[in-house]
């Protein structure tokens, strides 16, 4: 309670809204599993585990491509175009991880209006967005209360280098599917010592 008090102090959201686990990566995982989605967007490249964690729930997954003549950023019209009313899910990565290619906050929340619309969650993977020279410009965190739809993923991994001690955290406003994916993962998966690291990282600027 305490870490997840000093979160949504950090982010400005309510505490009600955030979940913590043991790394940025279970959440994928229990996403996955909580969700058990039928098809899933992707883009590509992206991050290996978004595909790792789709095969568990034999999910089809399709592929929305960045070409090297586009500077590996996407085109968010044809992207939304994508996005179908059959479309469970979408794995969103931004700054994109391998890339390094970050879109504005107001790309983000495009996508994300198309993903209410077409009912089909956004997983946005913000676990870079802090190493960004402006991150405020990038981040939809403020926004995560107006899109039910929309979970935002985020770590102490990169941003106070202590990925050995794995510590991530989920914001979202759907409090019933926080409560799915807290009651489907593994009990006591955040050590003491990894809740009293984050803890002092956010009290440190």
């Amino acid at each position: 309670r305490k870490l997840c008090h000093a979160i949504a102090e950090h982010e400005y959201v309510k505490e009600e809204q955030v979940i913590c686990t043991n790394g940025a990566s279970e959440l994928l995982y229990a996403f996955a599993a909580a969700l058990k989605p039928k098809k899933a967007l992707l883009l590509e490249p992206g991050f290996a585990e978004y595909e790792q964690a789709l095969a568990r729930s034999d999910c089809e997954i399709r592929y929305s491509r960045l070409c090297p003549e586009n500077g590996f950023l996407p085109d968010v019209q044809q992207l939304c175009e994508q996005i179908t009313l059959d479309t469970d899910l979408i794995f969103f990565c931004n700054p994109n991880n391998p890339t390094g290619h970050a879109i504005s906050r107001e790309q983000i929340l495009q996508i994300a209006k198309r993903c209410e619309e077409t009912g089909t969650w956004m997983v946005l993977d913000e676990c870079f967005c802090d190493l960004l020279d402006h991150p405020e410009a990038y981040s939809a965190v403020s926004e995560a209360e107006h899109f039910p739809k929309l979970f935002i993923l985020r770590a102490f991994t990169k941003t106070y280098a202590m990925a050995g001690l794995r510590l991530g955290y989920g914001i979202c406003a759907d409090r019933g599917l926080l409560r799915r994916l807290s009651a489907g993962r593994q009990p006591w998966s955040i050590s003491v010592p990894a809740q009293e690291a984050g803890c002092a990282a956010l009290r440190d600027s």
